[in-house]
């Protein structure tokens, strides 16, 4: 999603008094057998990526990090997958190749150890846009460091997936595929070699931009010894694409967006994931969101699956939030998405 750091800001100040997750067994999870489609079925938790603008931030202050009892909430709804966005710059500050911030990384591991206790993927989503300290990210070397670090904390676990980068974006082409062939080689080197990687493409990782902004013909040559890549892409049904808009195109819109994609994923014998998604609480954009859920579904062939942007417990009235018991999302757009899950 197109963020603005000054939403991100605005939801952080806000939220000051948010209490940090209850402790790991505070919550059981009853196990609930899918019948999807999809291997992958979540939500976004977003959070601990907020106040983006201040490093390293404090917690409960600038940021704060997915709550357990959320996660048992969503799995009751038959949801399997989180995708947990952070901060580069907060995990490994200073430089690429530097050393793991010991507070953040213990907060990081804790979620995803939870999520995955309860048989669920977490998808680790550093959502750097491409940057890291607002620059746009050349030193590919360095990159790997980064995710060579990064992976050592979760190489053994098979629950886990790594996101190269949230939304790449108005980069040199070339130097997107770089980064995400340095940072499928940083994961292996660290012997996270059982786990799937997403990959995302320049132009904010659009699938409605996949083929037209030169994603498909530059990432489609990525390699992988452990041959898991999925190709991550992200739609939103407004005007521009952005997701800022309560609002959708039409009806159709959704598979209108999707369908191009979908013919190169088939064409190039890949598989996709549609890792960002939503749409407003109105009957227009409910129809448009259920169509193309429709659509995955029939051609579960090569999409794995989708994560609807977004829960996380500082959203409070977000037009987009599932974030249970009250967001707006969860209450209003959640039960027309059941039978997508």
């Amino acid at each position: 999603m197109k963020f603005l750091n000054a939403l991100l800001g605005l939801a952080a100040a806000g939220s000051a008094l948010a209490a940090p997750g209850p402790s790991f067994d505070d919550y059981p999870t009853p196990v609930v057998k899918r019948a999807s489609k999809f291997q992958f079925v979540g939500v976004n938790q977003a959070g601990a990526e907020f106040g983006n603008k201040e490093f390293p931030g404090t917690l409960g202050k600038h940021y704060t990090w997915p709550v357990h009892s959320t996660i048992d909430t969503l799995n009751t709804k038959g949801f399997n997958t989180y995708r947990i966005a952070f901060m580069m710059e907060r995990l490994i500050p200073n430089k690429l190749d530097g050393a793991v911030d010991a507070a953040y990384s213990r907060s990081l591991q804790d979620i995803v150890q939870y999520v995955t206790s309860k048989g669920g993927y977490a998808v680790l989503d550093p959502h750097n846009f491409g940057r890291y300290y607002d620059k746009i990210i050349t030193d590919v070397e360095g990159f790997k460091k980064w995710w060579t670090t990064t992976a050592k904390l979760f190489a053994t676990n098979d629950k886990v997936v790594f996101d190269t980068n949230n939304e790449y974006h108005d980069m040199d082409q070339n130097l997107v595929v770089r980064l995400n062939q340095a940072a499928i080689d940083g994961i292996r080197a660290a012997g996270a070699t059982s786990q799937y990687i997403f990959v995302e493409g320049n132009s904010w990782s659009g699938a409605w931009t996949w083929v037209s902004s030169g994603n498909g013909a530059s990432l489609k040559d990525l390699k992988d010894p452990s041959d898991k890549i999925v190709y991550e892409m992200h739609q939103y049904l407004d005007t521009d694409g952005s997701g800022t808009n309560a609002n959708c195109v039409s009806g159709t819109i959704g598979v209108e967006r999707i369908r191009e994609a979908t013919n190169w994923l088939k064409a190039n014998n890949k598989k996709g994931i549609l890792g960002e998604t939503a749409g407003g609480a109105n009957a227009q954009c409910i129809t448009a969101l259920t169509g193309m859920l429709k659509y995955l579904q029939d051609n579960s062939d090569v999409w794995t699956g989708w994560l609807w942007w977004a829960g996380g417990p500082w959203w409070a009235d977000y037009m987009f939030s599932i974030e249970p018991p009250s967001g707006t999302a969860y209450t209003k757009v959640l039960p027309s998405l059941q039978p997508f899950i």
